[in-house]
């Protein structure tokens, strides 16, 4: 626990110093996100574009789910882009939120070690396949750090018939982000949970790791539990603070027809899929 605090207060402090491109504007909108849209590299392709439209300088805090939606709540951020669809209802329904967008999607998927030691390559649903690896006693790495990947994860568990984070020797909580995570499942032989375009995005330095549960593209996934929906929150603009003016900017920006065709596009020529797949309610309507 004393490590997961310790990592969330460095986010914090860190938040002034990281940006998402190399604008110096006038204006500074604080963006609070998940490790998926920093580590997969989006945030990298997208930002500048938006720093240099509108004069400003995006400070990045990407962590977990979880942590983004607390500096939301605490006022540490103008905008949050998550992960977890009942946790973001749930800050707008509180009030620290003003209104919960669709900006993308992409998929879970879960991944492990070449010789598959719980046989679960090409199961169906991730709750069969995580009874297996529980079964099996494989050692399974989970971030463990409240993010929306780490509660899927818990629902996955349950769904499974089984307490989520299970106090068992073969279950690792790392307390890390999904880039930490891969790895380690890669270096000690581990199951893990992953979206797939943290996946495919450092898969060159994950040689041990292959996708088990939900095939080579999210055409190919068949469990429509391991959909994973991306929102965009703009915070509460009565929590003090907050530019509440470049954070509706940001949310106009992002989920426009211009920015959600790059999105649609982005991964495409190093992957030959797109990370994340367009979901604004301007790219459904076009």
């Amino acid at each position: 626990m004393l490590t997961r605090i310790m990592t969330f207060v460095l986010a914090v402090l860190l938040a002034a110093a990281c940006t998402g491109g190399s604008s110096n504007g006038s204006r500074v909108l604080r963006l609070a996100t998940t490790t998926s849209t920093n580590d997969s590299g989006l945030l990298d392709a997208l930002l500048p574009t938006f720093e240099t439209e509108y004069d400003a300088r995006v400070d990045v805090v990407a962590v977990g789910t979880g942590q983004a939606i607390a500096l939301g709540e605490a006022g540490d951020a103008d905008v949050i882009l998550v992960h977890a669809r009942a946790r973001e209802e749930a800050f707008v329904a509180e009030g620290h939120g003003t209104a919960r967008s669709d900006v993308m999607y992409n998929d879970f998927v879960i991944v492990g070690p070449i010789d598959d030691p719980a046989g679960v390559t090409g199961t169906l649903l991730a709750s069969d396949a995580l009874a297996a690896i529980a079964a099996a006693k494989a050692t399974f790495a989970s971030r463990g750090d409240d993010s929306g990947t780490h509660s899927k994860e818990r629902l996955l568990w349950e769904t499974a018939g089984m307490t989520s984070d299970p106090d068992t020797y073969w279950y690792k909580s790392l307390g890390q982000g999904m880039g930490s995570t891969l790895g380690y499942a890669n270096e000690v032989g581990a199951y893990t949970l992953t979206d797939r375009g943290t996946f495919l995005a450092q898969g060159e330095s994950l040689p041990d790791l292959r996708v088990m549960v939900g095939g080579a593209s999210i055409d190919e996934n068949t469990d429509p539990a391991l959909l994973n929906p991306y929102g965009v929150i703009p915070v509460h603009p009565d929590k003090g603070g907050i530019d509440a003016e470049l954070g509706n900017l940001f949310v106009e920006w992002l989920t426009s027809i211009e920015v959600q065709e790059k999105i649609e596009t982005f991964g495409i020529d190093s992957f030959g899929q797109p990370l994340f797949y367009p979901n604004s309610a301007p790219w459904r309507s076009r």
